[in-house]
């Protein structure tokens, strides 16, 4: 018999009893949680909204490498003994955040066992994740791969349902995700509206439809 998944970790409210080394954070869209290169001194939960995170080269060449939804962790590499920060983090919309010291969240993993083994499960999840990203820009076409981006930015999972994605996620910014120019990103937005797979509502808010899905899984 099938194990039953286990429910999501509410992490909100696991922190939300915690008064000191922990504060509220808001961040309008575009604003600069973390910048590269700075102190990392805290590791930030995200309670509302949508992160990107960006590296910039030697060569001032900027790249995404993720995009981070409620729910999530970001600059957890200070616990691993990073002193700077390895990319720069930058809402994408309105953010409400838990801004966690350092020395209270290794405390924390220290002293609260359950803590550290959810924690740890959050990391292996989100790291098969990244690793999947890895494999889909090493083999997928740019088609797919912006399909795949598409559809995840949607929280896409139930069948035969539409949702929007967030309008402050631009043609730019996919081309930096898929690794692609932005030429190439207008191409295939418009193949996939011009098949139904895409739509646009008022005020240019995105909708992914269930046929995306068939783009991906297209050997």
């Amino acid at each position: 018999m099938a194990s039953k998944k286990s429910p999501p970790v509410d992490w909100e409210a696991r922190l939300a009893g915690i008064s000191q080394g922990k504060t509220i954070m808001e961040y309008g869209a575009h604003r600069c949680i973390f910048h590269q290169g700075r102190q990392a001194d805290s590791i930030f939960y995200l309670r509302q909204g949508r992160v990107k995170l960006s590296v910039i080269s030697q060569q001032g060449k900027e790249a995404i490498v993720a995009t981070l939804g409620s729910g999530d962790f970001l600059g957890e590499g200070c616990l691993a003994g990073q002193p700077l920060r390895m990319s720069t983090a930058t809402a994408v919309n309105d953010c409400s955040l838990y801004r966690i010291e350092k020395a209270l969240m290794t405390r924390m993993l220290h002293q609260k066992h359950e803590i550290s083994e959810m924690f740890v499960a959050h990391l292996l999840c989100r790291n098969a994740r990244f690793e999947a990203d890895l494999v889909d820009q090493l083999f997928n076409s740019s088609e797919k791969r912006l399909a795949r981006i598409l559809l995840r930015l949607a929280h896409f999972g139930k069948e035969s349902r539409a949702e929007p994605v967030l309008p402050g996620v631009s043609q730019d910014s996919l081309a930096q995700m898929v690794g692609t120019t932005r030429s190439r990103v207008s191409h295939f937005m418009n193949k996939f509206r011009k098949l139904g797979f895409i739509d646009y509502s008022g005020n240019d808010r995105l909708i992914v439809h269930s046929g995306l899905l068939s783009v991906v899984l297209h050997d």
